[in-house]
């Protein structure tokens, strides 16, 4: 009897392409399905490829031990001050004889001393520019803040503000308060300087890189102070500065909410990140401050600055 014979090779050399094929197609080239995890190191359909942020430190660990005598040197936002009270309060206590000295002369100011030398850390309420980032300077985020539109206590407008409204009172195109819903009278702006964080921040999120008003019911407050701009409001100025300054400040002035929402709110729209800015290298002091900054220890000192 003759013997079957059966499929030609190429038959089997076909198969097991076809085999191969599949499994690859399946295990590495199948997108996930709705609820299914991707397989390790395959990329979603249109997914943003992820970058690594240019303003931005890496972490610090926690410092198990401070020498005493070691000293921290802080200058920058006026934002800040609550902040860095708070974390020099903490720190000294973490660390007996260590001492923490602040000074709040403006964003500005604090980076040029950070560069000079004559600071070991600068406080920030902006991010920092690629010109700062180009002479070795590095930012660390260390807390959220809003900026609040501020009136005088006493002041009788008790309206809410749209975004559009902001804008326009700052340009200069509403120049009273009637035009709010309120009485009539002249609405007197308070800017802060050029070299303010807060001011910068405001000029880029608020006025979306317009330029602030140059009418006679604006003035520019000639230091990068909240204490005395808050006082020369009275009954009928507007100004802006961080929500920590104005709870700080409750007896001497007020919050407008804006598209309905107060500065504490979730949907409020003016919010902003705070960082301190270290030169690299770092030096073990800026490390272990750092360090003790982005913890859970020092977060928690911080909410006692910020609400």
């Amino acid at each position: 009897m003759a013997q079957k014979s059966g499929p030609p090779p190429i038959v089997y050399i076909l198969v097991f392409l076809l085999l191969a094929g599949g499994g690859y197609w399946f295990f590495f080239r199948r997108q996930p399905q709705q609820g299914e995890l991707p397989q390790p190191g395959t990329a979603l359909p249109n997914a943003p490829i992820p970058t690594a942020p240019t303003t931005t430190g890496g972490s610090f660990p926690f410092p198990t031990s401070v020498p005493a005598g070691t000293t921290v040197r802080i200058d920058g936002s006026t934002s800040m001050v609550t902040i860095n009270q708070s974390l020099k309060t903490g720190f000294q206590g973490q660390f007996p004889g260590t001492n923490v000295i602040t000074n709040a002369s403006g964003s500005d100011k604090g980076i040029q001393a950070l560069i000079a030398g004559n600071i070991d850390v600068a406080a920030i309420s902006r991010p920092l520019t690629p010109q700062e980032q180009g002479q070795g300077l590095v930012a660390v985020p260390v807390a959220v803040d809003a900026i609040a539109l501020v009136v005088g206590v006493n002041n009788p407008f008790q309206g809410s503000l749209t975004s559009g409204q902001v804008e326009d009172i700052f340009e200069g195109d509403i120049t009273n308060w009637s035009n709010l819903g309120g009485g009539a009278g002249t609405i007197r702006v308070i800017n802060r300087p050029a070299g303010s964080g807060t001011q910068q921040f405001f000029q880029e999120l608020v006025l979306g890189g317009g330029n602030f008003g140059t009418g006679p019911n604006i003035t520019t407050w000639p230091r990068d102070e909240t204490t005395a701009l808050f006082r020369e409001l009275k009954t009928d100025g507007i100004s802006y500065a961080t929500f920590t300054q104005v709870t700080a400040n409750k007896g001497t002035v007020r919050p407008l909410a804006v598209n309905g929402a107060l500065p504490d709110s979730p949907t409020y729209p003016y919010k902003r990140q705070l960082f301190y800015v270290y030169k690299n290298p770092p030096s073990p002091v800026v490390q272990a401050f750092l360090g003790y900054a982005t913890s859970s220890q020092g977060q928690s000192a911080i909410t006692q600055g910020v609400p």
